[in-house]
């Protein structure tokens, strides 16, 4: 080891010395905090814990060269970079240990995730962006391994973007684009595919991006031997190492319990990315894990003596401690007072966090148990109700699910009876969970003005001579209207650029905006997603295109780990207004049928699910979605694109509401409620019943999440007295959350005179061709002989038996 790094500056030794100790402070409060942690949850006062011990030392290397304007993207063992950069206090840490809901206790999630999982606040409490280029910033973690690296991608491809095209002001996201986007990963989640899609992309892109893999040889219980190729992740990646003739990656390795080393492979790394915009991995090795993987086990039983011993003595902390004390920075008695000052300061923060997190619950303990007694005092059920206060005073450490369920059960004694009290604790129960719940459930979608309900339906305008195009044509023009009105707009996705999409959606595009706004990009659906969720982490307005809907399956856990839970997961602090392009519904053959749409609705619940039926709607989707401020999803009808339009003369302006239905055809008898292609089959099949004599309503749902927010599906089946939901989906799939929101969040149940229906897809993909869609999904004819038949039930002399 060397005795001294190399630094950007000449400092005097004093200013050396504070430095370095100032270091081995921050690295003896982390791992002090991973030792208390592990205590306090096997005490039973925090679930479970995931920490960052034996990784101290790299990641003060790190901190040093991490600047304002910079991301991360790490995973759940970077706590001493957190402190390092001044984002994370001892108080803090263990707020998230314990999950306190709170936001100024655990600015992290505030309690709704587990400790470990890092975040920073890109938006005030309007939710409006900070500046920041004027802070260190963390993009919010997941636990899913690999998870974070999509994201990083599209972190760093914002640099690029800021650098490269002209027009866009950025004062809030980028000085010129020399921000580095930086991940963490373990040495065993290499093995990920997503790992490995987003290295090979991030290669082609050239992107400052910064991949840190902490090795300490194991992935949870599994040697390195079991995990990767050679049993080591730099060697099988040298192929991407760029040379004098093709662009690539600069891999590096460093020692991490090797100070110097470390802080020297950092400056050179953040160097190359910052300025050259060229992609880097640094591989450290010989890391340890000195309390095991987590909370949840022991690596003495899976680690022998030799490696036991071996980890003891290459701890990093004690590495650079005997550095130190070598190099003549500091001596051995005085790094014990600094460890000993460290280990008090470490368990006062840890009572203080406590204290911050019990104090309010107690106090609503204490409420309760007074009210609750008052109402024992008035009841006849006295005794029983004594026992429920009994046990909730016997909770020395209680939890608000304690304090709800006591009050709640001591109702149950109470049913019959009539007093002040009983009123009274009605009257608090119900002003608690109104006040907590939100805690625990808030900000699944934005709360700021710029929330996709508070965007009013703009008209399409046509004038007298508007003609009928391709519907595609709507979105080509559509669309080079919005590239010229956001220019931090841009668009991405397989066959995207050259041909402008595979349905010529946007056709001349690239040519006209450039390479870097209307992309193509290789066969790799996550870390498209990725791109548009780290660009629009820092600003940029992304359409990240999947070319088919089943390919969004590709993505779909990205989608619903990261982009779905993100404003929720930081409790509103953090947004990334991702607008997800593809296109589904009735092509012929089981891989782009888009036939999944149950499965996409209950996994992404944070965005928005959008079913244009035909492209004005579409293009007015994206209309709206650019002035709002939440992701979405929106499926354009495959066979849609060549049917006739008429072209709109405010392209750009006009906007289709979000979460608003449209009635297509007035009825009396019957509600035909559907979205997508199969609206066009739904109406076919109404002209046809009105020549037996049935008018059936017919309704474009649009918007599936969020459904319905006017509940104006309920208003037309309080007219009819009848329901059918019509989808191209799986039996029990998106028909059944259709059918739910109808009944029993609208309450339509009460209009009804028949049995609601749902005619939907058979359980299996459709077969090829067009005989397998007919025989696989509703045709005209399903949806005629399925209305006949419930009107044949209600008045079979009027509707004679069909077959």
């Amino acid at each position: 080891m060397q005795t001294t790094p190399q630094t950007t500056k000449d400092i005097s030794f004093e200013e050396f010395q504070s430095e370095i100790l100032k270091d081995y402070k921050i690295a003896m409060t982390s791992r002090e905090c991973s030792l208390l942690g592990r205590r306090e949850v096997l005490t039973g006062k925090a679930k479970f814990g995931i920490f960052g011990d034996g990784k101290e030392v790299p990641q003060l290397a790190w901190a040093k060269v991490f600047q304002n304007g910079d991301f991360r993207s790490g995973y759940y063992r970077d706590q001493t970079f957190m402190m390092a950069i001044g984002a994370l206090t001892i108080q803090q840490f263990f707020a998230g240990l314990y999950g306190d809901p709170n936001i100024d206790h655990d600015p992290m999630s505030a309690g709704r995730q587990m400790g470990g999982h890092f975040g920073t606040h890109s938006l005030d409490e309007k939710g409006d962006w900070k500046n920041l280029l004027e802070q260190k910033n963390s993009s919010a973690d997941i636990s899913p391994t690999a998870g974070q690296m999509p994201r990083l991608l599209g972190l760093a491809q914002a640099s690029k973007i800021y650098r490269n095209v002209k027009g866009i002001h950025s004062p809030k996201f980028s000085d010129r684009g020399n921000e580095v986007a930086w991940g963490t990963i373990g040495n065993a989640s290499t093995s990920e595919g997503l790992f490995f899609e987003t290295i090979n992309a991030a290669g082609v892109l050239q992107v400052p991006m910064i991949i840190s893999i902490w090795d300490d040889e194991y992935g949870i219980s599994v040697h390195a031997k079991h995990q990767t190729t050679k049993e080591n992740i730099s060697e099988i990646l040298k192929g991407f190492q760029r040379d004098n003739k093709h662009k690539g990656y600069e891999i590096l390795k460093a020692h991490g319990w090797d100070y110097v080393e470390l802080v020297e492979t950092y400056q050179r790394a953040s160097k190359i990315a910052r300025e050259e915009h060229v992609p880097v991995l640094i591989h450290v090795i010989e890391l340890t894990q000195p309390q095991g993987h987590s909370t949840s086990g022991s690596h003495e039983r899976y680690k022998s003596k030799e490696r036991l011993d071996w980890e003891m003595e290459n701890d990093c902390i004690r590495k650079m401690r005997e550095w130190i004390i070598s190099s003549n920075i500091s001596t051995e008695i005085e790094l014990d007072t600094i460890d000993k000052n460290i280990k008090k300061q470490v368990r006062e923060g840890k009572k203080l966090a406590w204290e911050a997190y019990q104090n309010p619950i107690k106090e609503e303990q204490q409420e309760a148990i007074q009210l609750i007694t008052n109402l024992a005092n008035s009841s006849i059920n006295k005794v029983f109700i004594d026992r429920v206060i009994t046990e909730l005073t016997n909770v020395s450490d209680p939890i608000r699910k304690d304090i709800a369920s006591a009050v709640r059960k001591s109702l149950r004694y109470v049913i019959t009876e009539n007093t002040p009290e009983k009123r009274i604790l009605h009257e608090w129960i119900d002003a608690y969970m109104e006040r907590i719940q939100p805690k625990y459930s808030s900000h699944l979608y934005s709360h700021s003005k710029k929330s996709a309900q508070y965007i009013k339906e703009v008209l399409p305008v046509y004038d007298n001579s508007a003609e009928d195009v391709d519907g595609r044509l709507v979105l080509r023009d559509n669309f080079d209207v919005i590239f010229k009105k956001y220019p931090q707009a841009l668009i991405f996705g397989e066959d995207a650029g050259t041909i402008g999409d595979v349905n010529q959606g946007l056709e001349g595009l690239q040519e006209k905006y450039g390479e870097l706004r209307v992309a193509d990009v290789g066969i790799r659906e996550a870390t498209i997603i990725g791109q548009g969720i780290g660009m629009s982490m820092r600003g940029l307005r992304p359409i990240a295109e999947i070319q088919y809907l089943d390919y969004i399956l590709y993505a779909l856990q990205i989608m619903s780990d990261d982009l779905a839970t993100l404003h929720y997961r930081t409790q509103g602090k953090q947004k990334a207004p991702v607008i997800v392009r593809t296109r589904g519904h009735r092509l012929e053959g089981i891989w782009h049928s888009g036939s999944q749409l149950g499965g996409v609705l209950n996994l992404i619940r944070g965005m928005h699910v959008l079913v244009p039926r035909n492209m004005t709607k579409a293009a007015g989707f994206y209309n709206t979605l650019l002035e709002c401020d939440e992701p979405a999803l929106v499926v354009e009808c495959l066979n849609g694109y060549r049917l006739k339009e008429k072209l709109p003369t405010n392209l750009g302006e006009f906007k289709t509401p979000v979460g608003v239905v449209e009635t297509l055809k007035t009825g009396s008898d019957i509600t035909l409620v559907s979205y997508g292609s199969t609206l066009r089959l739904v109406q076919q099949a109404a002209k046809e019943l009105l020549e037996v004599g049935i008018d059936a309503e017919v309704i474009d749902i649009q918007s599936l999440l969020p459904f319905d927010l006017n509940h104006d599906i309920v208003k037309s089946v309080a007219k009819t007295n009848r329901l059918m939901v019509i989808d191209e989906d799986v039996p029990g799939g998106a028909s059944a959350y259709i059918l739910n929101a109808i009944l029993g969040e609208q309450n339509a149940y009460q209009y009804l005179d028949s049995q609601p229906k749902t005619l939907t897809a058979r359980p299996h993909r459709p077969a090829y061709g067009s005989d397998g869609d007919y025989f696989s999904k509703p045709s005209t004819e399903d949806i005629f002989e399925s209305v006949y038949a419930m009107m044949h039930e209600v008045s079979p002399n009027d509707y004679p038996k069909l077959r």
